[in-house]
């Protein structure tokens, strides 16, 4: 590597976690690490992530289709609220809503920060008939496919620079997520984008009807 002039991303220093909620006051976990799944819209997984800026940090909430491996929702802030992950939904719910799909009995899979345990996330599942499960606490496997996502996320865009602030983060972030939709190969998925695939199956009702 050195004699071709690579270097490895190095990883950045990390902040602590989310803090979590009672044991009691979550939802059982309905994935039990089991995220393969045969439709769109049958589960999502939701998480938070930290991206260290020269102003401070900056926080990053992802809705990913376990299906397609599809962001279909998300939001960078400067804040940790209940606001932060309740935008990444509403994003989720409304472009299916547009897309004149349904999301009723789907499964929403994340880990249990108190932004996924809110009054406010939890009303919307509710009022969208989404189905919450999260896992345990403390344990990455519970939600291994969110946190694959954010390690990505990582790898490929946040570690590979030093980023002055906020809206540095978001301009750049959301060209990521667009060609991580539309462009990006994945193995999983036969070397094909996510939002091929999720069309694919589309077409494939269509046709069925």
């Amino acid at each position: 590597m050195a004699v071709e002039g690579i270097r490895g991303i190095r990883r950045r220093r990390k902040k602590p976690a989310t803090r979590s909620v009672d044991p009691a006051d979550c939802p059982v976990d309905l994935v039990d690490r089991d995220f393969d799944v045969d439709t769109p819209n049958t589960l999502w997984v939701a998480d938070i992530t930290y991206i260290p800026t020269t102003h401070g940090w900056v926080y990053a909430a992802f809705v990913m289709d376990a299906y397609s491996r599809e962001i279909v929702g998300w939001q960078i802030t400067n804040h940790m609220r209940a606001s932060l992950a309740r935008d990444a939904l509403d994003m989720a719910l409304s472009a299916r809503l547009r897309a004149g799909e349904t999301v009723s009995g789907l499964i929403h899979h994340s880990d249990r920060g108190v932004q996924y345990r809110s009054v406010v996330y939890g009303e919307a599942l509710a009022e969208a008939k989404v189905v919450a499960s999260v896992g345990s606490q403390g344990d990455s496997y519970d939600n291994a496919m969110a946190e694959a996502l954010n390690s990505v996320f990582k790898a490929e865009l946040i570690d590979r620079r030093i980023w002055p602030a906020l809206t540095d983060v978001l301009v750049e972030s959301s060209k990521w997520i667009r060609w991580y939709n539309n462009r990006r190969l994945h193995s999983s998925l036969g070397y094909r984008p996510p939002r091929e695939v999720h069309q694919e199956w589309n077409t494939l009702q269509v046709h069925a009807a």
